[in-house]
């Protein structure tokens, strides 16, 4: 069927009595090709503009700039995870009572990219402690949108995307923006930042992002399809869903998923501190910061479709397996490389995060039953945000006391103990089926 006479959700009503799932499916299947097109090209965009503020490189050298503390670097850092760790609880509660998801997504996904435009205003027009206090107020804002935007989204692509298709959509989107983002990081560390474009190269950077960001949006605004949800969740106040986590958690795959998730984002702590970890001991400059990114963001791009094609074959267990391993391996390269090595160990932790992402938030959709995706989303993000903005702090304190190494094992004992988790306690969910009772 073609888009143009592709079903609406309002013509879904009009369909033969039957099933609501065979509804869905039929709605999902008939607006599929625009759907699919319209959340690459978001995605794309997306990736592309929010890479060049999360990549583990020019936030920390930015911050570091402005302070000359690593404990500051810290707290920046926390400040961002700390932002999204009440706000997918929050997103929970409003998508999983909603019909359709689009107009809250576009709300909170325009207050990311607000967010983003400050800190360029900022950066352009302050200086001092106002230009600090303001930077790291829009981290904490971020970091809240951020994390509601994240359940928003995920849950969209849930209703509107078969889920063997979801693994090659996120490695193309991924891939293609990733790529176009390692390239832009290149560019603003050799250009933007060495050569100070427009007064303030990292400015420059900032408006970038924004521009880039907002083109997604709008691509997803007018051209998605959504249809109804199939099924809701009642209304309920926030504290009765707080108590549905009790629930939630009586999956025992699920259960354990959630503790390797939580080591695993102890271990994701590290990232802004190895691009000064590494600075330290070649000298931080443009050039650094670019060649850095250059590396991680090329390494995290062009893994995205074979982790995509490896879950969508395999499933996202084997994926999450994978991606720590090349974690493991990018740490051994940071600890004991020299020269090049050090490059190849970005680009390691390239290929980690970029599976590690990618199975975070697409196997989660596969414990337990649909209408509690919001609420296993929300849940996920807040174990994963609550580590991570306790963990900066603690890190950057640790830093400046006693140097790099406590970080480092850490890390290495954090990744460790979620790869053996993942092995031993977590199942392939396609296999055991959404109830995880089985032996």
């Amino acid at each position: 069927m073609s888009d143009a006479l592709a079903p609406s959700g309002e013509d879904m009503e009009t369909l033969p009595d039957g099933n609501v799932w065979e509804r869905h499916r039929a709605f999902m299947e008939a607006n599929l090709r625009r759907n699919y097109s319209v959340n690459l090209t978001h995605g794309v965009f997306g990736m592309t503009g929010f890479r060049l503020i999360y990549a583990p490189t020019i936030i920390p050298a930015y911050l570091y700039l402005l302070t000359g503390s690593a404990a500051a670097v810290g707290l920046g850092t926390a400040l961002l995870q700390l932002g999204g760790t009440i706000s997918p609880i929050l997103s929970g509660a409003q998508v999983e009572s909603r019909k359709r998801i689009l107009p809250y997504a576009i709300t909170v996904g325009s207050m990311m990219r607000v967010m983003i435009l400050i800190l360029a205003i900022a950066a352009w027009t302050l200086e001092g402690t106002a230009l600090l206090a303001v930077t790291l107020g829009s981290f904490l804002l971020l970091g809240f949108f951020s994390g509601a935007q994240r359940v928003a989204f995920q849950m969209l692509m849930a209703k509107v995307i078969p889920i063997a298709r979801r693994g090659r959509l996120q490695g193309i989107r991924n891939m293609v923006g990733g790529l176009i983002a390692a390239g832009l990081a290149w560019v603003a560390g050799h250009y933007f930042i060495e050569q100070q474009w427009l007064g303030n190269g990292y400015a420059t950077t900032f408006l970038l992002a924004f521009a880039l960001t907002s083109v997604g949006l709008v691509v997803l605004q007018f051209g998605l399809r959504e249809p109804d949800a199939p099924s809701l969740r009642p209304a309920l106040p926030l504290r009765d869903r707080f108590r549905q986590f009790g629930e939630l958690l009586t999956h025992r795959d699920f259960r354990a998923f959630l503790w390797a998730h939580g080591f695993a984002a102890i271990a994701r702590v590290g990232l802004p501190f190895w691009t000064l970890y590494v600075g330290e001991r070649q000298g931080l400059d443009g050039a650094l910061i670019g060649s850095l990114s250059l590396a991680f963001l090329a390494a995290d791009t062009l893994s995205n479709l074979a982790w995509g094609s490896l879950g969508d074959r395999f499933g996202f267990r084997s994926v999450y397996l994978g991606a720590l391993v090349c974690s493991l391996a990018g740490m051994g390269l940071l600890v004991f490389g020299e020269g090049w090595l050090l490059y190849a160990a970005f680009a390691a932790l390239g290929f980690g995060f970029s599976g590690w992402m990618m199975a975070a938030v697409t196997l989660v959709l596969e414990f337990g039953e649909h209408e509690d995706i919001p609420m296993r989303l929300a849940l996920t993000t807040t174990v994963e945000g609550g580590v991570s903005s306790v963990g900066p702090v603690v890190a950057g304190l640790a830093i400046a006391a006693l140097g790099y190494a406590p970080l480092l094992v850490a890390a290495f004992g954090a990744l460790f103990a979620s790869l053996v988790l993942m092995i031993w306690r977590v199942r392939e969910p396609r296999q055991i089926g959404s109830s995880g009772s089985a032996p």
